[in-house]
């Protein structure tokens, strides 16, 4: 077994960690059905000179190094190797510079999302990427997965904010990528090859984002439909028309009722599916909600309530922001999936759910981000039935094979990690592989950057 004595000479001390129980509770991220390896040895880097070491004794040592934020992510790619090194990049949470006249901020991996946000929000700048985990989520773990939110339906994902990248490589090089400027051609977009490579091509060490000028407070409606088709359409029809709102989100009834045991927010009972919209566009807020109102009246909607006031709004914003804990709540096993289809197919997607679960003899739970096609179908089962997690196995396998039957693809921003690692070769066609692989072997030789994660 490979000694890490030599890597504790090499870095300050308090950096190496080997206590069997520190390495158990840094083991895994929050995905189920994904296994953890025995780590090595934990390393919480503080600067970049700190990961440039790790890695370049890693290189040549051949042993494989597993990148972490605050695992909180959904697919195993945080997930301990046998004999590998975790890098935990959490203590590297400093906001380095917040630019209000170039409206741009760098920071390190480790600052999390919503403190971010905050932060630049006092300089009267917003940062529109907000995953439902911004609480807990960091940077570095977003641009890692490209990871989206609620208001991509009008802003986009993480990577359409990313300026540039630090990025230390596998053999401890470390790599400048992007810039500062708002545009910039010159040579390979290296930063958009980094973004979302989920830690298999590099390690991230310092993130220049784009910022925007903070938005007008938002009117927020919900609609209630009896058929959860009926939502879907609403979807559609209503962006169909031109209309761009600042948030699109659906929960079908049993996240609904999930929420509703944890946060009575009186809600109407006997609904299949709810929408929640919200503008930012200021005066005009008022007219995009009629029209949405008026959509969703004519697909079926039974009500529809537009919120007075902004504590109104963000009460309901809550609601869709406690699904992920109240589905923990529900106390069952869970299989997060993240499928993403063209919009004209959320109805087939919603309905095939349906059929899922019923052909399986499983709880399937659903809401997600309906603007952008980004659902988060969630299947719940009792781990201790043998059986039953046969059957969610195979749901969530149907939920994955829908999806791309559609026309989608098997994840929309949770990464593909572990646990959707085989589903990438039937999204991706043979020379996409190659392609793919060929890049993994320029920049990672000798596969020590979070090997096992995202290709077949």
């Amino acid at each position: 077994m490979i000694s890490t004595d030599a890597l504790r000479e090499l870095l300050p001390g308090g950096r190496v960690f080997d206590d069997p129980d520190v390495l158990t509770a840094h083991s895994r991220d929050r995905a189920t059905f994904c296994p953890a390896g025995t780590p090595l040895a934990l390393v919480r880097a503080r600067d970049t000179g700190d990961v440039s070491a790790v890695l370049k004794w890693a290189h040549d040592n051949r042993v494989p190094v597993v990148p972490q934020g605050a695992r909180s992510g959904l697919s195993g790619a945080a997930n301990a190797l046998d004999g590998c090194l975790l890098l935990s990049l959490e203590k590297m949470d400093a906001i380095l510079d917040v630019d209000a006249e170039e409206q741009l901020a760098v920071v390190q991996p480790g600052v999390v999302n919503g403190v971010l946000a905050a932060t630049v929000a006092e300089k009267g700048l917003f940062y529109p990427p907000d995953p439902g985990s911004r609480s807990i989520s960091t940077i570095g773990g977003n641009v890692s997965t490209n990871a989206g939110g609620m208001c991509c339906v009008k802003y986009g994902v993480t990577g359409d904010f990313v300026r540039g990248l630090e990025v230390v490589l596998a053999d401890g090089r470390v790599m400048r990528a992007g810039r500062r400027t708002a545009k910039g051609v010159a040579g390979y977009d290296l930063t958009r090859l980094v973004v979302g490579a989920e830690g298999t091509l590099g390690v991230v060490t310092e993130v220049t984002v784009a910022l925007r000028p903070a938005e007008a407070q938002p009117l927020t409606a919900v609609a209630f439909f009896p058929e959860v088709v009926d939502a879907a359409r609403t979807v559609t029809g209503y962006l169909a028309g031109g209309h761009r709102p600042s948030v699109l989100e659906f929960m079908d009834a049993s996240s609904v009722k999930a929420v509703q045991q944890i946060a009575d927010l009186g809600f109407p009972e006997g609904m299949a599916a709810m929408l929640l919209v919200q503008s930012d566009r200021g005066d005009q807020a008022p007219a995009d909600l009629a029209a949405f109102g008026e959509v969703a009246r004519a697909r079926g909607a039974a009500e529809v309530v537009v919120s007075d006031s902004a504590a109104e709004g963000e009460m309901l914003m809550q609601a869709r922001r406690l699904v992920g804990d109240a589905h923990e709540k529900l106390g069952k096993a869970l299989l997060i999936d993240d499928v993403c289809v063209p919009r004209r197919h959320l109805a087939d997607l919603v309905e095939g759910l349906q059929r899922i679960a019923e052909h399986h003899r499983v709880q399937v739970l659903c809401s997600g981000h309906a603007g952008d096609g980004n659902m988060h179908p969630v299947v719940a089962f009792d781990d201790a039935d043998a059986a039953e997690t046969e059957r969610a196995q195979q749901a969530f396998d149907a939920i994955m094979r829908l999806g791309l039957d559609l026309g989608g693809t098997i994840t929309g921003e949770h990464g593909v990690g572990q646990l959707k690692r085989a589903w990438l070769g039937r999204e991706l066609d043979e020379t996409g592989l190659w392609a793919s692989r060929a890049i993994k072997s320029a920049l990672d030789p000798h596969n020590i950057l979070n090997p096992t994660r995202v290709l077949p």
